[in-house]
């Protein structure tokens, strides 16, 4: 691992300390940030097969009972018994914080004119009902499939991000400076063992100078 290009002094030792202790705690941080972005990524995961599989069995009914209704009644009825909806729907996009994560929340409200179907039954099949039926209640389960899969989305790009960020700094900054600490400690060890070095000539020349002296 490539040190940081650096005076060896002890000023920039304890720096570099203080960055490396920076380094370890926000990498422990990061970790435990990651695994619990990993857990409710799971657990949206399961949930989202759940509802998803709930969804395409009650759209394969709808789909049943309105080709069943088309092949009962005539084309021109059908376009007509559908054509004017019976409830109005409105949508209000929200958001909520998982792990300093932005998703979606939506809000989703219906009104009604209180019949029943947005049709006569004179000539409408209760296949058509049945298909109408089953397409109101699963509406809100499509955008409920819908805020979920896109905070799974959401929930996936920050595990990546983070997962990122845990490798630069265990892998790359944190050797990094482990390595260029341990440089700095050898080379100020060699410069306090070359003053020693040095004192102790000095000690020696200045003994032997009181010795000559007192010969």
């Amino acid at each position: 691992m490539a040190r940081l290009n650096v005076n060896p002094t002890r000023m920039e030792l304890t720096k570099l300390r203080k960055k490396l202790h920076m380094a370890q705690r926000g990498h422990k941080l990061l970790k435990d940030k990651r695994d619990e972005l990993m857990k409710q990524f799971l657990d949206m995961v399961r949930e989202n097969k759940k509802l998803r599989i709930k969804v395409e069995h009650d759209l394969q009914a709808a789909y049943k009972n309105f080709s069943m209704a088309k092949a009962l009644m005539s084309p021109k009825i059908l376009e007509q018994a559908v054509m004017y909806p019976l409830k109005t729907a409105s949508l209000t996009v929200g958001y909520k914080n998982i792990m300093s994560v932005d998703v979606p929340e939506f809000d989703f409200e219906t009104s009604d004119s209180g019949a029943a179907y947005p049709y006569g039954y004179l000539f409408t099949s209760g296949e058509l009902d049945s298909a109408i039926d089953v397409l109101s209640d699963v509406f809100a389960s499509l955008l409920k499939l819908a805020e979920r899969e896109k905070t799974v989305d959401l929930l996936a790009d920050e595990i990546e991000k983070t997962r990122r960020r845990v490798n630069a700094l265990e892998h790359l900054m944190i050797p990094q400076l482990q390595e260029t600490i341990k440089y700095i400690v050898m080379k100020l060890d060699e410069n306090e063992r070359g003053n020693l070095t040095r004192l102790m000539k000095v000690k020696d020349m200045m003994i032997a100078e009181k010795i000559e002296q007192k010969a």
